[in-house]
């Protein structure tokens, strides 16, 4: 993926520095895979931190701040977020604007151990989220260190910050920023408030295929960038939609519990499959139209 020499966004904020929360007695790396990944793309942070909290319960929170002597790894982790932060304000403005609206980016706060959101205290257990209180998407870097040695998503494995340019791997972390983005759209357009009304209102298994339908189309938003992306700068290099592919593949609710518990049990995904979250984020890439991310109409 070319990345480098682009707009770099401003709206980027780095908590890195201040060292927030750690797990009592509890490591990332220490984590079920199945949940750290069940909370990888998660929509509602406030169940998020409940659930994180039972196993967390020993943590305290701190202040954060940026770091004061950053290393050449999260010096390009920052610039790296920063840039693909910047495409999709440049796609969402674009359609935004054809539209007749005014596209109001997020911020994207880069952390270390655990942050303060406007959704409550976060932990890097639960994995990139939007918090729709803030409007901000957040962020540890180091999650995409986990996702090459736990998840064995396309990366090397012995890097402690974001891959570098010219390594594997780069292309599935930019999906999932663009994918956080994606609940941003729906925040903006208010399809998050109607899924949480109708949650309200519906049964279980009902309120897991409404959060279903919510994932499945922030990836569809995520394809819709990479398109724009691609049309305005020719970022893609060989192999990165494979990489996303890999990404989705093994974020999907039945690949994630056949290897938990090697069992699978439809009623309680609440992301997608494997194949459904693999054709979405293709039906994005290759139409470019957010007429045709319409998850809540369609046969999923």
């Amino acid at each position: 993926m070319r990345w480098k020499g682009r707009r770099v966004s401003d709206n980027v904020e780095d908590r890195r520095g201040g060292g927030g929360a750690k797990a009592g007695g509890i490591s990332i790396l220490g984590l079920v895979i199945a949940f750290i990944a069940w909370k990888f793309f998660g929509v509602d942070p406030q169940m998020a931190y409940q659930a994180t909290k039972q196993v967390t319960s020993g943590s305290q929170s701190q202040s954060a701040s940026a770091i004061q002597n950053p290393t050449p790894q999260q010096q390009e982790a920052s610039q790296f977020v920063g840039t693909v932060l910047a495409d999709t304000e440049d796609t969402w403005t674009q359609i935004f604007q054809q539209q007749g609206a005014t596209y109001t980016p997020p911020k994207l706060v880069m952390f270390s151990g655990a942050v303060e959101s406007g959704c409550g205290t976060a932990e890097s257990a639960m994995g990139p989220f939007y918090c729709p209180a803030d409007q901000k998407v957040y962020i540890d870097t180091e999650f995409f260190k986990d996702m090459r040695t736990q998840m064995g998503i396309s990366g090397e494995q012995n890097k402690t910050e974001l891959t570098t340019q010219d390594e594997a791997g780069d292309f599935a972390q930019a999906y999932v920023v663009a994918h956080e983005v994606g609940h941003h759209v729906q925040n903006l357009l208010g399809i998050s408030s109607q899924v949480q009304k109708a949650r309200q209102q519906a049964t279980q298994a009902q309120g897991n295929q409404l959060s279903v339908r919510l994932e499945l189309q922030a990836d569809c938003f995520a394809g819709v960038w990479a398109n724009h992306t691609q049309q305005r700068t020719q970022f893609l290099d060989q192999g990165d939609v494979e990489e996303a592919m890999d990404a989705a593949q093994k974020i999907g609710d039945d690949y994630l519990q056949k290897k938990a518990r090697g069992t699978v049990v439809p009623d309680s995904f609440t992301h997608g499959t494997s194949q459904q979250r693999m054709q979405w984020f293709q039906t994005g890439l290759k139409t470019g139209d957010v007429n045709q991310c319409d998850t809540f109409k369609a046969s999923i």
